[in-house]
């Protein structure tokens, strides 16, 4: 017909290309499947799923991995996603180290590397990227041309509009104009960056406690507080990138901070930041030192909720630290209305069941609507995990797109 060109929708090509996306998401979601299984999930008659498992073997993106045993008849042949198909990368950037992870097509993760960086010189972030990943690609023994997509996670955000890192003034390096400049010159393979919480969310939605929902918020309480949103299933990153940076968010209770980019810290962060942690402790007579934040904090409210939950003054801390919590929550809840709010990071988690009951109940003194909270299904290494999946959803929109 004229006008007709390949890849119009509807073609012959489009349609199988479509019937073996989907082939390749089951085997990705359940494992190897036989030739009736997957006829019998995509609804395709056996001739035409063995016609599609040819070619997918064909084109090296499935492979036979054994047969079914256990069932009557005749053994079945099984096939599984190639795992050595593609590779894609992540990297979770803080102020101390850099850590990077290489995941086959599959989501395994087959390489590791971290990258100290404290006291390091505000200069060199391209090669710090580059030595890192190379450290990951040489454990999953691949060579970094191998590595398809590369996901960056730091705080704070790429403003669109300027290429610049903001709401990350603690982040040496990484505020040069010419950064990702630098960073695309030093790279063989297409990146991304996003917000390190907005990561954690994303690793929620895909493998945690957000699956199933397009309409919940993470709140992530680590080295700073921050938030982030999903709405429609897709983030909400707003006009600067900015969305759910709640640490700047002023709270009462606390002081009016003012100028808070410059002050790298907010009403929010002052009140239910890891900082806040040691100093109610200290106040309800608990002995204890404020520095490191992160594992002080952590250790006071792991004991809390767990040998130490006999102790009034650790139960007055849970019960003080929930109600910091609740009220920024209460001011999410009222602009959002979300269904879900998941708790994540060090800090929230360590406090477990007990810090999200006494959170809850909090909250629902505190906002009209009453969103369930529930506590992080991806404990651990979320960001990289996060980093991971957005690297390997584009990835996989790719390779696995046969009708070029």
């Amino acid at each position: 017909m004229a006008g007709t060109t390949p890849g119009t929708p509807g073609t012959p090509r489009v349609l199988r290309a479509m019937n073996d996306r989907a082939a390749l998401d089951l085997l990705l979601e359940h494992g190897p499947l036989s030739r009736t299984r997957i006829g019998k999930l995509t609804g395709l008659s056996k001739p035409t799923a063995s016609q599609l498992l040819a070619r997918l073997e064909a084109a090296g993106l499935v492979v036979a991995t054994g047969t079914t045993e256990g069932r009557p008849g005749p053994n079945a042949q099984l096939y599984a996603v190639n795992a050595r198909a593609a590779y894609a990368a992540g990297l979770d950037v803080t102020t101390r180290r850099i850590r990077a992870a290489v995941a086959d097509v599959t989501g395994a993760i087959v390489g590791e590397s971290e990258l100290p960086t404290p006291g390091r010189s505000a200069t060199g972030v391209a090669d710090q990227v580059t030595e890192v990943l190379d450290g990951a690609v040489k454990a999953a023994g691949i060579a970094r041309a191998d590595v398809r997509r590369l996901v960056i996670g730091t705080p704070g955000a790429f403003d669109p509009a300027t290429g610049r890192l903001r709401y990350a003034s603690h982040l040496p390096g990484w505020h040069s104009p010419t950064l990702l400049e630098e960073l695309a010159a030093a790279l063989p393979m297409p990146f991304e960056y996003e917000n390190d919480v907005n990561l954690v969310a994303l690793a929620e939605q895909r493998l945690g406690a957000a699956r199933g929902h397009s309409d919940f918020a993470l709140l992530w309480n680590e080295e700073g507080i921050g938030a982030a949103l999903v709405l429609g299933g897709r983030l909400h990153r707003g006009f600067t990138g900015g969305a759910g940076e709640v640490g700047f968010m002023p709270v009462p209770g606390t002081p009016l901070v003012r100028r808070v980019a410059q002050a790298n810290s907010g009403g929010y962060q002052e009140l239910a930041g890891v900082q806040s942690v040691p100093r109610i402790a200290r106040a309800l007579g608990i002995d204890t030192p404020e520095q490191p934040y992160v594992p002080v904090a952590s250790g006071l409210l792991a004991h809390a909720a767990g040998d130490g939950a006999g102790d009034p003054r650790y139960t007055a801390l849970l019960d003080q630290y929930a109600e910091r919590v609740a009220i920024g929550l209460s001011s999410v809840v009222a602009v959002l209305d979300p269904e879900l709010i998941v708790l994540s990071g060090e800090v929230l988690v360590a406090g477990g069941e007990p810090l999200r009951a006494r959170t809850q109940s909090a909250l629902a003194d505190l906002a009209a609507s009453r969103p369930r909270l529930v506590l992080t299904a991806v404990p651990r290494r979320p960001v990289l995990r996060g980093a991971l999946e957005s690297a390997l959803a584009a990835t996989r929109d790719e390779v696995f797109d046969t009708s070029r």
